[in-house]
């Protein structure tokens, strides 16, 4: 709205100032403060609000040491991460650009859906929630609707032709000439590191690229479900969700910012995705939140996010990433999800085959996720916490290396 509104004074009045609103980097400043001041100020209404409806966490006798304190600790405290990002969103970004719209669509679906999971484990006093085949239909159902507007929206462009295009611009060929519809993504740590889905496909004839959409919507279905549930998982101990999404979130807005410039792109050998860059300000904004949440979460927490915040930041990551085509280096940004899950994975299926073939469960963990490994071996959670994050500040490295690393 301000975007909308400094421009209006720009154009007609000629306001000095004002037209530093244009600037996709002044506009992502501006949106990290002010969802930061909105997270630490507002964040402690909302907290003692939650506190006041009684909306305590129940705590699960997992046998770890600082349980019997965290009983009734507020949960739900994603809305103060969900607030914090979309006020300053709809302040300062361009709210018909069409990935602004992806990512609000995705932060009050997936927020409704932990919603709801929180509601059922606290008013209903069931601590399975909301069922998890109902989670699965709600990250399926917005995979399905992120994929779909990817797939045929006219406004989500790639670049042709990444070597020549500053040379077709400088001899006058139209930007709009430069961009076409494509299933085509990034595979990291390849020289030649472009992948089209549709080519999968190639066997099907010459009218292959048709039935792309029968790779790539799965494929954005498999991405958001896979991140959002290794948020899910991760969110165990104060602080390690919010501090590691922070970290992951940071880096893929550098990469979103260079994605969203054709000159850095250009310089980077990188796919140029035209408009991709007002999602910066939407990072920013996100970015801010999770910080102003850590305010309050680090621990001994005073607020824990529950699955109102911690789907919804999986949610946002898997759709940044799908959208600046990104999605391969996941596995490397998201590391710590990724190892909480293959935890969860590799207990569960260890378990069930030593239970059919020896007659009893066996373990590789004491305990997952993998965070609950090191807490039963006696870690403390702020040591664990800080060394992830430490883990995830190497990841997020590795992975902007990547960029020249082929």
């Amino acid at each position: 709205m301000l975007y909308y509104f400094f421009q209006y004074l720009d154009n007609a009045f000629d306001v000095p100032g004002a037209g530093v609103f244009q600037y996709i980097t002044f506009r992502s400043a501006l949106a990290f403060i002010l969802s930061l001041l909105i997270a630490t100020i507002y964040g402690k209404k909302i907290i003692n609000f939650l506190r006041n409806q009684q909306v305590g966490e129940t705590v699960r006798e997992l046998g770890l040491e600082g349980q019997t304190q965290k009983s009734g600790t507020p949960t739900m405290g994603g809305i103060i991460i969900i607030l914090a990002t979309l006020i300053p969103v709809f302040l300062l970004a361009k709210l018909n650009n069409i990935y602004i719209i992806m990512l609000v669509i995705t932060t009050l679906w997936m927020g409704t859906i932990g919603f709801i999971d929180d509601y059922i484990k606290v008013f209903k006093k069931d601590k399975e929630g909301l069922k998890g085949i109902f989670k699965i239909f709600g990250q399926v159902g917005l995979g399905i609707i992120i994929g779909a507007i990817m797939y045929l929206s006219p406004d989500v462009t790639v670049r042709k032709d990444t070597m020549t295009s500053r040379v077709k611009i400088e001899n006058n060929v139209k930007p709009s000439e430069l961009q076409e519809k494509s299933t085509a993504t990034t595979i990291p740590f390849v020289k030649n590191n472009e992948l089209d889905y549709a080519e999968i496909l190639s066997f099907m004839g010459d009218d292959y690229k048709n039935y792309a959409w029968l790779i790539f919507i799965p494929m954005v279905i498999i991405v958001i479900t896979a991140v959002s549930n290794g948020a899910n998982l991760t969110d165990g101990i104060d602080g390690l969700a919010a501090g590691t999404s922070a970290i992951s979130v940071l880096t893929l807005g550098i990469l979103t910012f260079l994605s969203g410039n054709i000159i850095f792109s250009d310089y980077l050998n990188i796919m140029y995705i035209p408009n991709s860059g007002e999602m910066t300000i939407y990072i920013a904004a996100f970015v801010g939140a999770l910080v102003g949440f850590l305010w309050y979460n680090t621990y001994p927490a005073s607020v824990f996010m529950g699955d109102t915040g911690s789907l919804t930041i999986g949610g946002i990551i898997a759709v940044i990433a799908i959208s600046i085509r990104k999605e391969l280096l996941i596995p490397v940004i998201c590391g710590v999800f990724l190892a909480e899950n293959l935890s969860v994975m590799i207990q569960v299926s260890y378990f069930k085959y030593t239970k059919k073939k020896y007659g009893e469960g066996r373990r590789v963990f004491l305990m997952s996720p993998l965070h609950h490994h090191y807490q039963k071996k006696g870690y403390h959670e702020s040591k664990i916490v800080t060394r992830f994050w430490i883990v995830g500040i190497l990841l997020a490295i590795f992975s902007l290396v990547s960029l020249k690393l082929r």
